[in-house]
């Protein structure tokens, strides 16, 4: 039989659900500082976004604007902004995966993006 009647430790869950919180807290800022990029057309479109998914910048090559083909250029875009955004999604995943697992797997957690 566990002491005090089965009932857990109230004082040590908080402590560790405050630690949880505080460590979670530090990895979404440390996503938010963190910077990835993605390309597209062998890297003449290239989008650097952060771990939080705020695009931060957008570098196109002359090679790729065509003033007759504005839609190549608009799809390569679009392309660069995506792959930056699952290079963020990625690292979101590495950074805050595992504190998902401290918090029962992740799954149902209202408000986490995994």
């Amino acid at each position: 039989m566990i002491p005090g009647g089965g009932q857990p430790n109230m004082q040590q869950l908080l402590q560790q659900a405050q630690k949880m919180q505080q460590d979670l807290a530090a990895a979404q800022e440390e996503l938010a500082r963190t910077e990835v990029e993605g390309q597209a057309g062998g890297g003449l479109v290239k989008a650097t976004v952060t771990g939080s998914g705020e695009l931060r910048a957008l570098v196109i090559d002359p090679k790729a604007v065509d003033p007759e083909d504005t839609e190549t250029l608009a799809d390569l875009v679009v392309a660069a902004v995506q792959a930056a955004h699952e290079n963020a999604q990625a690292l979101q995943q590495q950074k805050l995966g595992p504190l998902a697992q401290g918090l029962g797997g992740g799954s149902g957690i209202p408000g986490l993006p995994f």
